[in-house]
C-alpha cells in the first residue's frame, strides 16, 4: 500500500497571461514598512513608486486594446507606508504616510487627471503612520495604526470615533472582519489582539502570537471565527499560525516555512 498521498495537481501546469495583458515598465519603489505595497480596485492598480511620497496609478483595464499608461499620484512628503480602496467607492484612496497623516483621493476611473491635493486629510498622529483599512461594511470609516496607537476615523467628520488602547510597541498590522464587528491586531510586541470598538478601547482578547518581533501580518478569515497570523519563530523561521477566536488560548496549526538571515 503507497504510503504517500498522491497530489491530485501533481500534472498542473501555470498558464501565464497573454502579453497583450501585462502591465509593463512599472518602476516600483523598495520601501520598507509594515503596510502593503501594492493594492487594486475594480478599476485601478496603486503601487510604490521609486520615489518618496509617490504612488503609482494604472487602469486594471487597458483603452481599446491600448497600452496602460502609468500616472504618478504625488500625495505626501514622506514615504507612503500603506494604502487602501475603499469598498464602497472603488476610486476613493486613502494613503498613510511617515509624514504622520493620512489621506484620501478622489481618483479618476481612467487612471489620469490625478489631483494636487488631498480632498481630506487625517492628523498629524504624532508617529509614522504605519497601517490602515478600510470598514468593511460602514461606508466613510477607516481605522489606522501609528505607533501603539490605532485609531478608527469617520472620514466625514474627519475626526475619531474611538482611540484604542495603546499596545506596548509598534502596531504592525490591523485587520477588520468582514462582518465589522471586530478588528485584529499585530505588534512588535509580539501579541495578537482582538477589539471591539464599539463597546470599549480595551481589547476583548490578546495572546503572544509569534516568538520573534519582526514583522508580522494578521489576517480575519472572511467573516468566521478564525484568523491567519505570519511571522517570525526564536530561531527567524518564517511561521503561519491558524487561530480560533473563540479558543484564543493557543494555536490551532503551526507551519513553518522556511528561514530568514536577514
Amino acid at each position: 500500500m503507497n504510503r504517500f498521498k498522491v497530489s491530485r495537481f501533481r500534472h498542473a501546469v501555470a498558464k501565464p497571461a497573454r502579453k497583450e495583458a501585462w502591465i509593463r515598465d512599472v518602476r516600483a519603489g523598495s520601501t520598507t514598512s509594515c503596510g502593503n505595497h501594492i493594492k487594486s480596485s475594480c478599476h485601478l492598480i496603486a503601487f510604490n513608486a521609486d520615489s518618496a511620497g509617490v504612488l503609482g496609478i494604472v487602469p486594471l483595464e487597458s483603452q481599446d486594446g491600448g497600452k496602460r499608461a502609468v500616472s504618478q499620484l504625488c500625495c505626501h512628503s514622506d514615504v507612503v507606508t500603506d494604502f487602501d480602496f475603499s469598498p464602497f467607492d472603488a476610486l476613493l484612496l486613502a494613503t498613510g504616510s511617515a509624514d504622520e497623516t493620512v489621506k484620501l483621493w478622489r481618483l479618476s476611473e481612467s487612471g489620469q487627471d490625478l489631483p494636487s491635493c488631498p480632498g481630506v486629510t487625517l492628523g498629524p498622529a504624532g508617529y509614522q503612520v504605519e497601517t490602515l483599512q478600510f470598514h468593511p461594511t460602514a461606508d466613510g470609516v477607516l481605522v489606522s495604526g501609528a505607533g501603539r496607537t490605532a485609531k478608527v476615523w469617520d472620514v466625514a467628520q474627519q475626526k475619531p470615533l474611538t482611540a484604542l488602547e495603546p499596545h506596548g510597541d509598534l502596531i504592525q498590522s490591523v485587520s477588520w472582519k468582514q462582518d465589522g464587528a471586530l478588528l485584529g491586531t499585530s505588534s512588535k510586541d509580539k501579541k495578537l489582539r482582538i477589539f471591539d470598538p464599539r463597546t470599549k478601547p480595551a481589547a476583548a482578547q490578546s495572546i503572544q502570537g509569534h516568538e520573534n518581533n519582526k514583522d508580522s501580518r494578521l489576517l480575519w478569515m472572511n467573516a468566521s471565527d478564525y484568523i491567519l497570523s505570519v511571522g517570525f519563530s526564536q530561531m527567524r523561521e518564517r511561521e503561519v499560525k491558524l487561530w480560533d477566536t473563540r479558543l484564543f488560548n493557543s494555536s490551532l496549526v503551526s507551519f513553518t516555512l522556511d528561514t530568514s538571515s536577514g
